[in-house]
């Protein structure tokens, strides 16, 4: 009972600290949303694969409702962003505990929705706008997503990045694409104004969602390695029953 006790005492601190971190990275903008001149993408996303894969799934998705919540009420988050980054955190956490079918499902039935929404789905609209999402899928089923789960464990400091990159990619891209489904849902615009969006995000989607992925791998890493070589990992991982030496 003392060590469960402890265990939850840890997970507590764990879970306000990266509450706190999320919240703050939640008030500094790093893009616009497009068409939305008061609401801008946070450097809260750069943050949510890294709590993911630190806390795992589900401590990981509770600390980043927790912040979300917080700055969502100081208006520092649109719908969008509050939903991308819970997604987003819940996916690194899954891929990180070897959980990559669940990550599929949520990734695919994602996109799915967001494609074929009634009447103003990028299927009906534009469906060139997807291919960066339909990537990452591929990328998700892919080899490359094994390599990269397994060697975010590597003692080399460019394999460590190069997987956490990965994993933070198709991580932010679930994200992104139940973002914009969000939007879908509760914007109300005619069908011309959604292709123009689709149109001229194309491109720019990508390279934001590139950024984000460099940005969590940047930070990422070297805060993966302390908290491992601390031994703290041991804790905040356990729900994937993973050991760590």
């Amino acid at each position: 009972m003392p060590i469960n006790r402890k265990l939850a005492t840890k997970d507590l601190a764990l879970i306000v600290c990266f509450t706190a971190v999320y919240a703050v990275f939640a008030a500094i903008p790093i893009f616009q949303i497009l068409g939305m001149p008061n609401a801008s993408i946070t450097a809260a996303a750069i943050t949510a694969p890294i709590i993911g894969v630190l806390l795992g799934p589900y401590m990981g998705t509770l600390s980043v409702i927790l912040g979300g919540t917080i700055s969502f009420s100081f208006g520092f988050f649109s719908p969008m962003s509050f939903v991308s980054g819970i997604v987003a955190s819940l996916c690194a956490g899954l891929l990180y505990n070897g959980k990559r079918a669940w990550c599929f499902v949520v990734y695919l039935l994602s996109l799915m929705m967001l494609s074929f929404y009634p009447s103003i789905g990028p299927a009906w609209l534009f469906p060139l706008y997807s291919w960066f999402q339909v990537a990452g899928l591929l990328v998700l089923v892919s080899p490359l997503e094994s390599m990269a789960i397994k060697n975010l464990k590597s003692a080399k400091v460019s394999s460590c990045f190069l997987s956490f990159f990965v994993v933070s990619l198709t991580s932010t891209l679930a994200g992104q694409i139940c973002g914009s489904l969000t939007a879908l849902a509760i914007i109300p615009s005619l069908a011309s104004a959604w292709l123009l969006n689709f149109q001229l995000l194309t491109v720019q989607y990508p390279i934001e969602r590139i950024v984000i992925a460099f940005g969590s791998a940047l930070i990422g890493v070297p805060l993966f390695r302390i908290l491992r070589s601390s031994n703290l990992l041991r804790v905040v991982s356990r729900e994937g029953g993973k050991e760590f030496p």
